[in-house]
């Protein structure tokens, strides 16, 4: 079996300003191909990680390597391999999708290799962000939507290893975010593109993730998928179900025996049958509640036993 390629590895990161310790020990690793998502509250270190990773902050103490080099020190090659989406980003206004991809594109060029050539075509690039309709009208007339797909264009146009979004889809419609949650997929599924993305939306993370990294406390209390975090909290789902023309709930550690009884004894007078685990926002929410309320060792201790 061929060992999956480890693209960033996170060991002791330590980062302190003044005599706050804002990161205190975080260790992570993501792997090539990989959809990883960072969570955590407001002030949790979440930029300050990314940033860090990106090689725009200098840590206080830990290893850092993403692609192989310490980000802090790597050199241009380096920086072509990455892809920064940004909460925002300015440009001229009156420039086009196409004037702003074009001459971007060719800065990558030099940084080509013969499994991956630089840049992207970039009618190629404008059809994959789905901004065809828009390659050649002024950027000041796109939509929030078509401008956010040009943002993530624009941070891909060097076609990528790792890709870093910070909330990607701050301020989408419904259709918007599933159209970019469309793009992100066929980054992965098409280039092997490796993912790292910070969001506040929660449906989002559980959508998207292969794994949700929580960030607490200065350091990484839960590593896992979504129902791995979930079972770490509750280990329960509930079940519902109409019986007689009555409602009923109940929770259970083990809902397919649970069903299987329910069926043996009632039969096809069961109907409306819903079974449902703890969601990643009432994971989440545990966990921060927990830390919160300064309770950080039981919110810690609450995901030990999920599997990193």
């Amino acid at each position: 079996m061929t060992e999956v390629e480890t693209v960033v590895r996170v060991e002791d990161l330590r980062m302190r300003y003044g005599e706050l310790d804002v990161l205190d020990g975080v260790g992570f690793d993501v792997r090539r191909g990989e959809v990883v998502t960072l969570l955590g509250p407001n002030g949790a270190g979440k930029t300050t990680t990314i940033e860090i990773l990106e090689g725009f902050r200098v840590r206080s103490a830990g290893d850092v390597t993403v692609l192989g080099e310490d980000p802090i020190a790597a050199p241009e090659e380096w920086r072509a391999q990455v892809g920064i989406v940004l909460q925002s980003w300015r440009d001229h206004a009156r420039w086009t999708p196409r004037m702003l991809l074009s001459p971007l594109g060719r800065y990558f060029e030099p940084y080509g290799t013969p499994e991956r050539p630089r840049p992207y075509d970039v009618d190629w690039l404008i059809s994959l962000a789905g901004l065809e309709e828009q390659a050649d009208r002024k950027i000041r007339l796109l939509s929030g939507g078509e401008r956010r797909r040009l943002d993530v264009a624009v941070g891909i146009v060097g076609r990528p290893e790792l890709l870093f979004l910070d909330e990607p889809t701050a301020g989408f419609d419904p259709q918007a975010r599933r159209d970019f949650h469309g793009l992100v997929r066929r980054l992965v599924d098409a280039e092997d593109t490796t993912i790292l993305l910070t969001t506040h939306d929660l449906d989002e993370a559980e959508k998207l993730a292969d794994r949700i990294l929580i960030l607490a406390g200065g350091r990484i209390v839960a590593d896992g998928t979504a129902e791995e975090l979930a079972r770490a909290v509750s280990g329960e789902s509930r079940v519902r179900w109409r019986l007689n023309g009555q409602v009923h709930s109940e929770r259970t550690p083990d809902a397919t025996g649970f069903v299987r009884e329910l069926f043996a004894k009632h039969g096809e007078e069961i109907s409306d049958l819903d079974v449902r685990g703890t969601t990643l926002e009432e994971t989440y929410l545990a966990m921060v509640q927990q830390h919160e309320s300064g309770y950080r060792d039981e919110a810690a201790q609450a995901f030990e036993e999920v599997d990193r």
